[in-house]
Protein backbone atom coordinates (compact mmCIF):
# COMPACT_ATOMS: atom_id res chain seq x y z
CA UNK A 1 0.00 0.00 0.00
CA UNK A 2 1.36 3.40 -0.48
CA UNK A 3 2.33 5.60 2.35
CA UNK A 4 0.08 8.83 3.21
CA UNK A 5 -0.53 11.73 4.70
CA UNK A 6 0.10 15.06 3.49
CA UNK A 7 3.71 15.22 5.55
CA UNK A 8 4.81 11.71 3.52
CA UNK A 9 2.67 11.99 0.41
CA UNK A 10 3.18 14.85 -1.56
CA UNK A 11 0.12 14.09 -3.60
CA UNK A 12 -1.65 14.11 -0.37
CA UNK A 13 -0.44 17.12 0.50
CA UNK A 14 -1.59 18.61 -2.79
CA UNK A 15 -5.26 17.45 -2.64
CA UNK A 16 -5.14 19.05 1.17
CA UNK A 17 -4.11 22.33 -0.22
CA UNK A 18 -6.65 22.06 -2.58
CA UNK A 19 -9.54 21.13 -0.57
CA UNK A 20 -8.75 23.89 2.11
CA UNK A 21 -8.54 26.85 -0.68
CA UNK A 22 -4.78 27.11 -0.29
CA UNK A 23 -4.09 26.17 -3.68
CA UNK A 24 -5.65 27.03 -7.16
CA UNK A 25 -6.36 24.61 -10.04
CA UNK A 26 -5.50 27.14 -13.12
CA UNK A 27 -7.32 25.47 -16.26
CA UNK A 28 -6.63 28.15 -18.89
CA UNK A 29 -3.40 26.72 -20.96
CA UNK A 30 -0.11 28.11 -19.60
CA UNK A 31 3.30 28.54 -21.16
CA UNK A 32 6.30 26.97 -19.19
CA UNK A 33 8.28 29.93 -20.60
CA UNK A 34 8.26 32.77 -18.20
CA UNK A 35 4.17 32.95 -17.75
CA UNK A 36 4.33 30.20 -14.88
CA UNK A 37 6.53 32.02 -13.25
CA UNK A 38 5.30 35.44 -13.33
CA UNK A 39 2.03 34.06 -12.23
CA UNK A 40 3.90 31.82 -9.19
CA UNK A 41 5.95 35.12 -8.66
CA UNK A 42 2.59 37.33 -8.13
CA UNK A 43 0.96 34.85 -5.82
CA UNK A 44 4.13 34.66 -3.57
CA UNK A 45 4.09 38.38 -3.47
CA UNK A 46 0.43 38.82 -2.78
CA UNK A 47 0.44 35.85 -0.69
CA UNK A 48 -2.30 33.74 -2.72
CA UNK A 49 -2.62 30.11 -3.04
CA UNK A 50 -0.26 28.02 -4.76
CA UNK A 51 -1.27 27.70 -8.81
CA UNK A 52 -1.25 24.12 -9.84
CA UNK A 53 -1.00 24.31 -13.72
CA UNK A 54 -2.59 21.30 -15.43
CA UNK A 55 -3.04 23.06 -19.35
CA UNK A 56 0.90 23.83 -20.05
CA UNK A 57 1.44 24.74 -23.44
CA UNK A 58 4.46 22.99 -24.31
CA UNK A 59 6.50 19.88 -23.08
CA UNK A 60 5.41 16.35 -22.30
CA UNK A 61 1.51 15.59 -22.02
CA UNK A 62 0.24 14.98 -18.37
CA UNK A 63 3.11 16.61 -16.78
CA UNK A 64 1.57 19.52 -14.45
CA UNK A 65 3.66 22.24 -12.30
CA UNK A 66 2.84 23.51 -8.73
CA UNK A 67 4.10 27.13 -7.81
CA UNK A 68 4.41 28.24 -4.75
CA UNK A 69 4.57 24.71 -2.72
CA UNK A 70 5.50 26.85 0.84
CA UNK A 71 4.61 29.84 0.25
CA UNK A 72 2.92 32.64 2.59
CA UNK A 73 -0.85 32.53 2.71
CA UNK A 74 -3.48 35.06 3.96
CA UNK A 75 -4.41 34.94 7.53
CA UNK A 76 -7.39 33.78 7.28
CA UNK A 77 -6.40 30.37 5.78
CA UNK A 78 -3.36 30.38 8.24
CA UNK A 79 -0.34 32.13 7.47
CA UNK A 80 2.54 29.80 7.72
CA UNK A 81 -0.47 26.29 6.76
CA UNK A 82 1.61 25.36 3.90
CA UNK A 83 5.01 25.41 5.94
CA UNK A 84 3.09 23.30 8.76
CA UNK A 85 1.92 20.61 6.53
CA UNK A 86 5.77 19.85 5.56
CA UNK A 87 6.00 19.19 9.21
CA UNK A 88 3.11 17.84 9.65
CA UNK A 89 1.44 20.25 11.98
CA UNK A 90 -2.35 21.85 11.45
CA UNK A 91 -2.56 24.74 9.28
CA UNK A 92 -2.51 27.31 12.00
CA UNK A 93 0.83 26.25 13.79
CA UNK A 94 2.96 29.59 14.73
CA UNK A 95 6.58 29.75 13.65
CA UNK A 96 7.24 28.40 17.18
CA UNK A 97 5.30 25.34 17.29
CA UNK A 98 7.08 24.62 13.85
CA UNK A 99 10.54 25.45 15.25
CA UNK A 100 10.27 23.15 18.45
CA UNK A 101 8.65 20.41 16.49
CA UNK A 102 11.70 20.58 14.73
CA UNK A 103 14.07 20.36 17.31
CA UNK A 104 12.06 17.60 19.45
CA UNK A 105 12.78 15.77 15.73
CA UNK A 106 16.56 16.50 16.12
CA UNK A 107 16.54 15.23 20.25
CA UNK A 108 14.56 11.93 19.08
CA UNK A 109 15.85 8.76 17.93
CA UNK A 110 15.74 8.40 14.16
CA UNK A 111 13.36 5.71 12.46
CA UNK A 112 15.14 4.48 9.67
CA UNK A 113 13.03 4.23 6.64
CA UNK A 114 11.34 1.13 5.23
CA UNK A 115 12.59 -0.69 2.27
CA UNK A 116 9.16 -1.68 0.07
CA UNK A 117 9.10 -3.70 -3.62
CA UNK A 118 7.40 -0.43 -5.77
CA UNK A 119 5.71 2.43 -5.69
CA UNK A 120 3.69 5.14 -7.31
CA UNK A 121 7.09 6.53 -8.65
CA UNK A 122 7.72 3.36 -10.59
CA UNK A 123 4.40 3.68 -12.49
CA UNK A 124 6.41 5.33 -15.71
CA UNK A 125 10.23 4.52 -16.10
CA UNK A 126 12.03 6.36 -19.11
CA UNK A 127 15.12 5.42 -20.29
CA UNK A 128 17.54 5.10 -23.64
CA UNK A 129 16.55 6.18 -26.53
CA UNK A 130 13.28 7.75 -24.76
CA UNK A 131 14.88 10.03 -22.12
CA UNK A 132 14.76 13.70 -23.75
CA UNK A 133 14.70 16.11 -20.39
CA UNK A 134 14.52 19.23 -22.31
CA UNK A 135 11.03 17.87 -23.81
CA UNK A 136 9.41 18.44 -20.17
CA UNK A 137 7.77 21.55 -19.22
CA UNK A 138 10.74 22.82 -17.61
CA UNK A 139 10.20 26.35 -16.88
CA UNK A 140 12.11 29.51 -17.70
CA UNK A 141 11.43 31.27 -14.65
CA UNK A 142 12.82 34.90 -14.98
CA UNK A 143 13.72 36.34 -18.40
CA UNK A 144 17.29 37.16 -17.08
CA UNK A 145 17.93 33.45 -15.71
CA UNK A 146 20.35 31.53 -18.01
CA UNK A 147 18.14 28.26 -18.37
CA UNK A 148 15.21 26.34 -17.99
CA UNK A 149 15.57 25.35 -13.89
CA UNK A 150 14.35 21.72 -13.51
CA UNK A 151 15.23 21.32 -9.67
CA UNK A 152 14.26 24.13 -7.69
CA UNK A 153 11.81 22.18 -4.94
CA UNK A 154 13.92 18.86 -5.13
CA UNK A 155 16.79 16.86 -3.54
CA UNK A 156 19.38 15.10 -4.71
CA UNK A 157 20.56 11.57 -2.63
CA UNK A 158 23.90 10.65 -2.40
CA UNK A 159 25.70 8.20 -0.23
CA UNK A 160 29.85 8.06 0.48
CA UNK A 161 31.48 5.19 -1.25
CA UNK A 162 32.18 2.64 2.05
CA UNK A 163 27.91 3.12 2.48
CA UNK A 164 28.20 4.36 6.00
CA UNK A 165 26.27 8.11 4.97
CA UNK A 166 23.68 8.66 2.50
CA UNK A 167 22.77 12.35 2.22
CA UNK A 168 19.50 13.77 1.12
CA UNK A 169 20.18 17.75 0.38
CA UNK A 170 18.59 20.22 -1.42
CA UNK A 171 20.21 22.32 -4.30
CA UNK A 172 19.65 23.63 -7.50
CA UNK A 173 20.00 22.05 -11.38
CA UNK A 174 19.25 23.59 -14.72
CA UNK A 175 18.59 21.67 -17.93
CA UNK A 176 21.83 21.42 -19.74
CA UNK A 177 20.92 18.76 -22.49
CA UNK A 178 18.57 16.10 -23.03
CA UNK A 179 20.21 13.64 -20.23
CA UNK A 180 22.11 16.33 -18.52
CA UNK A 181 21.67 18.47 -15.65
CA UNK A 182 24.17 21.11 -14.17
CA UNK A 183 23.97 22.72 -10.71
CA UNK A 184 26.56 23.56 -7.50
CA UNK A 185 27.86 20.97 -5.27
CA UNK A 186 29.75 23.18 -3.09
CA UNK A 187 32.54 21.68 -0.95
CA UNK A 188 31.06 22.78 2.34
CA UNK A 189 27.68 21.50 1.86
CA UNK A 190 27.47 17.47 2.33
CA UNK A 191 26.62 17.13 -1.35
CA UNK A 192 29.90 18.41 -2.52
CA UNK A 193 31.50 16.55 0.15
CA UNK A 194 30.37 13.11 -0.88
CA UNK A 195 31.21 13.95 -4.44
CA UNK A 196 34.66 14.83 -3.30
CA UNK A 197 35.15 10.96 -1.71
CA UNK A 198 34.08 9.37 -4.92
CA UNK A 199 36.34 12.43 -7.34
CA UNK A 200 39.18 11.08 -5.02
CA UNK A 201 39.09 7.77 -5.76
CA UNK A 202 39.04 8.50 -9.86
CA UNK A 203 35.01 7.89 -9.45
CA UNK A 204 31.43 9.45 -11.00
CA UNK A 205 29.25 9.71 -7.83
CA UNK A 206 25.67 7.57 -8.39
CA UNK A 207 23.17 9.97 -7.78
CA UNK A 208 19.63 10.49 -7.94
CA UNK A 209 17.16 13.97 -7.54
CA UNK A 210 13.81 13.43 -6.08
CA UNK A 211 11.33 16.02 -7.01
CA UNK A 212 7.69 16.14 -5.74
CA UNK A 213 8.86 14.21 -2.64
CA UNK A 214 7.36 13.46 0.57
CA UNK A 215 6.79 17.36 2.24
CA UNK A 216 8.40 16.05 5.52
CA UNK A 217 11.38 14.90 3.32
CA UNK A 218 12.16 17.87 1.37
CA UNK A 219 12.41 20.31 4.70
CA UNK A 220 14.91 17.35 6.34
CA UNK A 221 16.99 17.57 3.14
CA UNK A 222 17.06 21.11 3.39
CA UNK A 223 18.05 21.57 7.17
CA UNK A 224 21.11 22.22 8.35
CA UNK A 225 21.81 18.68 9.77
CA UNK A 226 25.56 17.96 11.17
CA UNK A 227 27.65 15.64 8.62
CA UNK A 228 26.90 11.82 8.63
CA UNK A 229 23.44 12.27 9.57
CA UNK A 230 21.06 10.48 8.03
CA UNK A 231 17.88 12.95 6.50
CA UNK A 232 15.79 9.86 6.20
CA UNK A 233 16.19 8.83 9.61
CA UNK A 234 15.15 12.33 10.52
CA UNK A 235 11.76 12.06 8.63
CA UNK A 236 11.15 9.01 10.63
CA UNK A 237 11.26 11.00 13.60
CA UNK A 238 9.98 14.43 12.81
CA UNK A 239 6.63 12.33 11.48
CA UNK A 240 6.87 9.43 13.82
CA UNK A 241 6.55 7.17 10.53
CA UNK A 242 9.64 5.64 8.82
CA UNK A 243 9.35 7.35 5.09
CA UNK A 244 8.48 4.11 2.41
CA UNK A 245 11.63 4.09 -0.15
CA UNK A 246 12.42 1.69 -3.33
CA UNK A 247 15.60 0.70 -4.65
CA UNK A 248 16.61 2.94 -7.61
CA UNK A 249 16.34 1.47 -11.13
CA UNK A 250 20.12 2.09 -11.91
CA UNK A 251 21.62 1.83 -8.99
CA UNK A 252 22.13 1.20 -5.09
CA UNK A 253 20.31 4.35 -4.09
CA UNK A 254 17.01 4.36 -2.48
CA UNK A 255 14.36 6.64 -2.90
CA UNK A 256 11.07 8.23 -1.87
CA UNK A 257 8.51 5.52 -2.72
CA UNK A 258 5.84 7.91 -3.74
CA UNK A 259 7.52 10.63 -5.05
CA UNK A 260 6.17 12.22 -7.96
CA UNK A 261 9.53 12.44 -10.20
CA UNK A 262 13.24 10.65 -9.51
CA UNK A 263 16.19 11.30 -11.53
CA UNK A 264 18.78 8.73 -11.83
CA UNK A 265 22.41 8.80 -12.97
CA UNK A 266 25.58 10.26 -11.72
CA UNK A 267 27.46 13.07 -11.01
CA UNK A 268 30.73 13.44 -13.39
CA UNK A 269 34.12 13.73 -11.26
CA UNK A 270 35.49 16.28 -13.81
CA UNK A 271 33.21 17.24 -15.88
CA UNK A 272 31.81 21.16 -15.43
CA UNK A 273 29.63 22.95 -17.70
CA UNK A 274 28.10 26.71 -17.55
CA UNK A 275 25.17 27.27 -14.91
CA UNK A 276 23.21 30.20 -14.42
CA UNK A 277 22.42 33.14 -13.85
CA UNK A 278 19.44 32.83 -12.26
CA UNK A 279 16.93 34.93 -9.64
CA UNK A 280 18.20 34.07 -6.31
CA UNK A 281 16.79 33.67 -2.41
CA UNK A 282 18.30 37.19 -1.55
CA UNK A 283 16.40 38.64 -4.66
CA UNK A 284 18.77 39.36 -7.03
CA UNK A 285 19.72 37.81 -10.36
CA UNK A 286 23.87 38.91 -10.71
CA UNK A 287 23.73 38.06 -14.59
CA UNK A 288 26.84 35.78 -14.60
CA UNK A 289 27.12 32.38 -15.24
CA UNK A 290 29.69 30.00 -13.38
CA UNK A 291 31.18 26.28 -14.25
CA UNK A 292 29.51 23.98 -11.74
CA UNK A 293 29.27 19.95 -11.91
CA UNK A 294 27.33 17.95 -14.46
CA UNK A 295 24.41 15.68 -13.92
CA UNK A 296 23.98 12.78 -16.04
CA UNK A 297 20.83 11.35 -15.61
CA UNK A 298 19.78 7.34 -17.06
CA UNK A 299 16.93 6.99 -16.06
CA UNK A 300 13.73 9.07 -15.65
CA UNK A 301 10.70 7.32 -13.09
CA UNK A 302 7.58 9.24 -12.26
CA UNK A 303 3.92 8.97 -11.01
CA UNK A 304 0.78 9.12 -13.30
CA UNK A 305 0.09 12.99 -14.30
CA UNK A 306 3.49 14.03 -12.31
CA UNK A 307 3.52 17.05 -10.84
CA UNK A 308 6.75 19.09 -10.60
CA UNK A 309 6.73 21.67 -7.76
CA UNK A 310 8.44 24.79 -8.42
CA UNK A 311 10.56 27.66 -6.29
CA UNK A 312 10.92 30.72 -8.36
CA UNK A 313 13.55 32.24 -6.66
CA UNK A 314 13.54 35.92 -5.58
CA UNK A 315 12.02 38.79 -3.48
CA UNK A 316 10.90 36.98 0.34
CA UNK A 317 9.04 35.43 0.88
CA UNK A 318 9.52 32.47 -0.37
CA UNK A 319 10.66 28.29 -0.27
CA UNK A 320 14.11 29.65 0.45
CA UNK A 321 12.91 31.72 3.15
CA UNK A 322 9.96 29.76 4.41
CA UNK A 323 11.31 25.99 4.68
CA UNK A 324 15.01 26.79 4.43
CA UNK A 325 15.19 29.79 6.65
CA UNK A 326 12.75 27.48 9.54
CA UNK A 327 14.70 24.93 9.36
CA UNK A 328 18.56 27.38 9.96
CA UNK A 329 16.23 28.99 12.83
CA UNK A 330 15.94 25.34 14.26
CA UNK A 331 19.17 24.22 14.27
CA UNK A 332 20.78 27.43 15.08
CA UNK A 333 18.13 27.75 18.34
CA UNK A 334 19.19 23.81 19.44
CA UNK A 335 23.11 24.92 18.99
CA UNK A 336 22.49 28.37 21.18
CA UNK A 337 20.29 26.19 23.69
CA UNK A 338 22.94 23.63 23.74
CA UNK A 339 25.98 25.79 24.26
CA UNK A 340 24.36 26.80 27.48
CA UNK A 341 22.92 30.25 26.18
CA UNK A 342 20.36 31.78 27.78
CA UNK A 343 17.96 31.88 24.39
CA UNK A 344 14.39 32.15 23.98
CA UNK A 345 13.76 31.68 20.58
CA UNK A 346 15.68 31.68 16.89
CA UNK A 347 14.32 33.41 13.44
CA UNK A 348 15.20 33.94 10.13
CA UNK A 349 13.13 36.41 9.54
CA UNK A 350 11.53 35.77 5.99
CA UNK A 351 12.18 39.47 4.83
CA UNK A 352 15.01 39.44 5.15
CA UNK A 353 16.16 36.99 2.70
CA UNK A 354 17.73 34.28 5.01
CA UNK A 355 20.41 36.85 5.49
CA UNK A 356 19.95 37.68 9.17
CA UNK A 357 19.34 35.34 12.50
CA UNK A 358 17.57 37.59 14.88
CA UNK A 359 17.82 35.77 18.34
CA UNK A 360 15.93 36.63 21.76
CA UNK A 361 17.43 36.55 24.69
CA UNK A 362 16.12 35.71 28.01
CA UNK A 363 15.96 38.85 29.96
CA UNK A 364 16.79 36.60 33.31
CA UNK A 365 19.23 34.62 32.24
CA UNK A 366 20.94 37.61 30.37
CA UNK A 367 21.03 38.88 34.28
CA UNK A 368 22.66 36.20 35.03
CA UNK A 369 24.99 35.93 33.16
CA UNK A 370 26.82 39.09 34.22
CA UNK A 371 28.74 39.95 30.51
CA UNK A 372 29.17 42.64 28.62
CA UNK A 373 27.71 43.75 25.24
CA UNK A 374 31.00 42.45 23.60
CA UNK A 375 31.49 39.90 25.64
CA UNK A 376 27.77 38.45 24.72
CA UNK A 377 28.18 39.09 20.98
CA UNK A 378 31.86 37.32 20.82
CA UNK A 379 30.09 34.26 22.61
CA UNK A 380 27.18 34.06 19.89
CA UNK A 381 29.77 34.51 17.26
CA UNK A 382 31.89 31.52 18.39
CA UNK A 383 29.38 29.21 19.09
CA UNK A 384 27.43 30.29 15.64
CA UNK A 385 29.54 31.22 13.20
CA UNK A 386 31.30 28.09 13.68
CA UNK A 387 28.18 25.66 12.44
CA UNK A 388 26.27 24.73 9.74
CA UNK A 389 23.85 26.76 10.26
CA UNK A 390 25.92 29.68 11.14
CA UNK A 391 28.11 29.00 8.07
CA UNK A 392 24.41 30.22 6.39
CA UNK A 393 23.44 33.29 7.92
CA UNK A 394 25.98 36.49 8.37
CA UNK A 395 24.10 38.57 10.03
CA UNK A 396 22.68 37.72 13.73
CA UNK A 397 20.58 40.57 15.66
CA UNK A 398 19.99 40.08 19.33
CA UNK A 399 17.08 41.76 21.29
CA UNK A 400 15.43 40.80 24.48
CA UNK A 401 12.45 38.60 25.06
CA UNK A 402 10.23 41.70 25.12
CA UNK A 403 10.51 41.66 21.87
CA UNK A 404 8.50 38.96 19.05
CA UNK A 405 11.24 38.12 16.60
CA UNK A 406 8.35 36.69 14.33
CA UNK A 407 6.89 39.88 13.90
CA UNK A 408 8.83 41.95 11.78
CA UNK A 409 7.39 45.05 12.69
CA UNK A 410 8.92 44.34 16.20
CA UNK A 411 12.38 43.65 15.22
CA UNK A 412 12.45 46.34 12.86
CA UNK A 413 11.52 48.83 16.04
CA UNK A 414 14.16 47.11 17.82
CA UNK A 415 17.04 47.63 15.26
CA UNK A 416 15.81 51.30 14.81
CA UNK A 417 15.55 51.96 19.00
CA UNK A 418 17.76 49.62 20.07
CA UNK A 419 20.99 49.47 18.43
CA UNK A 420 23.80 51.89 18.67
CA UNK A 421 25.57 52.82 15.29
CA UNK A 422 28.77 53.48 17.09
CA UNK A 423 29.23 50.06 19.65
CA UNK A 424 25.91 47.84 18.30
CA UNK A 425 27.71 46.01 15.36
CA UNK A 426 30.49 43.98 15.97
CA UNK A 427 31.87 42.59 12.52
CA UNK A 428 34.23 39.04 12.60
CA UNK A 429 35.98 39.41 9.28
CA UNK A 430 37.38 35.87 9.96
CA UNK A 431 34.38 33.58 10.22
CA UNK A 432 33.47 31.50 7.42
CA UNK A 433 30.40 32.03 5.21
CA UNK A 434 28.16 31.25 2.56
CA UNK A 435 30.11 32.92 -0.82
CA UNK A 436 26.22 33.68 -2.26
CA UNK A 437 25.36 36.27 -0.01
CA UNK A 438 25.27 39.34 -2.54
CA UNK A 439 27.31 42.20 -0.57
CA UNK A 440 30.49 40.16 -0.35
CA UNK A 441 33.67 41.53 -2.29
CA UNK A 442 35.18 39.13 -4.40
CA UNK A 443 38.23 38.36 -2.29
CA UNK A 444 35.33 37.75 0.45
CA UNK A 445 33.89 35.29 -2.02
CA UNK A 446 37.18 33.80 -3.47
CA UNK A 447 38.28 33.82 0.49
CA UNK A 448 35.35 31.62 2.02
CA UNK A 449 34.93 34.50 5.04
CA UNK A 450 33.89 37.81 5.50
CA UNK A 451 30.96 39.34 5.86
CA UNK A 452 29.57 38.07 9.17
CA UNK A 453 28.37 40.58 11.98
CA UNK A 454 26.35 40.34 15.64
CA UNK A 455 24.29 43.50 15.97
CA UNK A 456 23.21 43.94 19.76
CA UNK A 457 19.62 45.31 19.56
CA UNK A 458 19.93 46.42 23.87
CA UNK A 459 18.79 48.54 25.55
CA UNK A 460 21.24 50.43 28.06
CA UNK A 461 20.63 48.64 31.12
CA UNK A 462 19.20 45.37 30.05
CA UNK A 463 22.46 43.53 29.97
CA UNK A 464 22.19 43.65 33.93
CA UNK A 465 18.33 43.38 34.20
CA UNK A 466 17.53 47.22 34.72
CA UNK A 467 15.87 49.72 31.68
CA UNK A 468 14.83 53.29 31.96
CA UNK A 469 12.26 52.47 29.09
CA UNK A 470 8.89 51.35 29.23
CA UNK A 471 7.55 49.88 25.67
CA UNK A 472 4.02 52.15 25.09
CA UNK A 473 1.76 49.70 23.57
CA UNK A 474 -1.73 48.47 23.74
CA UNK A 475 -0.55 45.11 25.09
CA UNK A 476 1.47 47.36 27.85
CA UNK A 477 0.09 50.65 29.16
CA UNK A 478 -3.30 49.84 29.92
CA UNK A 479 -5.15 48.15 32.36
CA UNK A 480 -5.73 44.57 31.73
CA UNK A 481 -9.57 44.84 32.33
CA UNK A 482 -9.72 47.93 30.03
CA UNK A 483 -7.98 45.93 27.26
CA UNK A 484 -10.23 42.96 27.61
CA UNK A 485 -13.31 45.36 27.38
CA UNK A 486 -12.55 47.03 24.41
CA UNK A 487 -11.70 44.06 22.48
CA UNK A 488 -15.25 42.76 23.13
CA UNK A 489 -16.79 45.48 22.42
CA UNK A 490 -14.43 46.93 19.07
CA UNK A 491 -17.61 46.61 17.01
CA UNK A 492 -19.11 49.37 18.91
CA UNK A 493 -16.48 52.05 18.52
CA UNK A 494 -17.45 51.43 14.58
CA UNK A 495 -15.00 48.93 13.47
CA UNK A 496 -15.47 45.62 12.22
Amino acid sequence: MTQHGPALNFRDFLDTLLATGDAVPVGRPVDPHLEAGAVTRRAYETHAPAPLFTDLTTGTPGFRLLGAPAGMSTPDKGAYGRLAAHAGLDRDATPRTVVEKLITAMHTAPLPPVTVTDGPCKENVVRGADLDLTALPVPLLHQEDGGRYLGTYGFHIVRTPDASWTSWSVARTMLHGPTTLVGPAMPQQHLGMIHAMWREKGLRTPWAMVLGAPPAALAAAGMPLPAHVGEDGYVGALTGSPVEVVRAETHDLYVPANAEIVLEGYLSADETAPEGPMGEYHGYSFGESRPQPVFHVETLTHRDRPVLPVCVAGLPPEENHTIWGTMISATALDTLRTAGLPVDFAWCSYEAATCWLVVSLDRAGLRRMRTTERELADTVARVLFGSHAGWLVPKVLLVTDDIDITDIRQVVWALATRSHPGTGTHTYPDAPGIPLVPYLTPEEVAAGHGGKSVTCCLLPGQLDGTSRAVTASFATSYPPELRRRIVAEWATYGYR
